[in-house]
């Protein structure tokens, strides 16, 4: 039964009280034909609980653009929403169309900074892999009634491959609920070769302002935390509390390996106490190990990075 402006409703009280549903949710297409956007065409999702957010079927279905109440959850990058036809996988010009935004996917079969596989005839490995560049097919919006809640579902499917190589596809689903304020990402990959695949896979999402800024706090229990770069074991003193943009500041990259509930799901929350607004991230630890932390508290490109994944980066 959704909750709207603080009561519940039945299905036909809200019917009662709208000539259309997408008063109060809908997914709608857009297309994009100017600039470096062309081809990074989006769909926009609007929720009366005060939840919106966009997807991008050009680029893996992966979610752009988010706000709650008219405040931003995440950092928008500089480069906007590039279109998958300008990738520049050349080492790391994959900023060069990184929209930052709430999730941007890594993977399929690597991720991290780029590297040369000796051992498959010198084969490129671009920043972070191909996958947020690739775009999905059998895209489908299905909205409507599940029993007394109203959910929007997006779908699709995106195949990394290539001759003599990988053949992985990952089928995606995004949902949310009427008066929900979350969003439900169900994704499966499937090696559709022959051969055995590589598979590491991290979820890249990007808190920026005004969630982001001095003393946001993050949340997380951990089993063990390291300093990326010198593997050294640090404390929650170290990367818990947020600072204010910095004129020169240095990246730090932290490793967790969180603890779970008794259902075996890890919990992780990002907190500004201040507004009252915050991230949660909710998921199995079965399937997702590592929580990959980044904190780049630069003056004009202030972000952090919970990636969640079966891999560090």
């Amino acid at each position: 039964m959704p909750k709207l402006f603080g009561r519940n409703f039945t299905r036909r009280q809200l019917l009662n009280r709208v000539g259309d549903i997408s008063q109060l949710i809908y997914a709608r297409r857009a297309e994009r034909s100017e600039g470096f956007e062309r081809g990074a065409d989006l769909i926009d999702v609007f929720n009366a609980s005060g939840l919106g957010f966009s997807v991008l079927p050009g680029r893996a279905l992966d979610i752009a653009s988010a706000h709650y109440k008219g405040q931003s959850l995440c950092f928008r990058s500089g480069p906007g929403d590039v279109g998958p036809a300008f990738y520049e996988p050349e080492g790391f010009k994959w900023g060069r169309g990184w929209f930052g935004g709430l999730v941007t996917s890594c993977g399929l079969d690597f991720v991290g900074h780029p590297e040369v596989d000796p051992e498959e005839e010198n084969a490129e490995m671009p920043l972070h892999g191909r996958l947020s560049y690739i775009p999905a097919k059998n895209v489908g919006i299905e909205a409507g009634w599940e029993g007394s809640d109203y959910v929007v579902r997006i779908r699709g499917q995106m195949r990394q491959a290539e001759v003599f190589a990988e053949n992985l596809e990952l089928s995606r689903e995004i949902s949310t609920v009427l008066g929900e304020r979350s969003i439900h990402i169900r994704d499966r990959i499937e090696n559709l070769a022959v051969d055995r695949s590589p598979l590491m896979f991290v979820y890249h999402c990007n808190p920026g302002f005004p969630l982001l800024d001095e003393g946001t706090r993050l949340v997380l229990h951990s089993r063990e935390s390291t300093e990326w770069t010198e593997d050294r074991p640090v404390g929650p003193e170290e990367y818990t509390v947020a600072k204010e943009p910095q004129p020169r500041a240095h990246d730090d990259v932290y490793v967790h390996r969180p603890h779970t509930d008794r259902r075996g799901r890890v919990h992780i929350g990002l907190l500004n106490e201040k507004l009252g607004l915050g991230l949660y991230w909710q998921f199995k630890r079965s399937e997702i190990p590592i929580v990959n932390h980044w904190q780049h508290f630069h003056k004009g490109t202030y972000v952090t990075g919970i990636e969640p994944g079966n891999c560090s980066v």
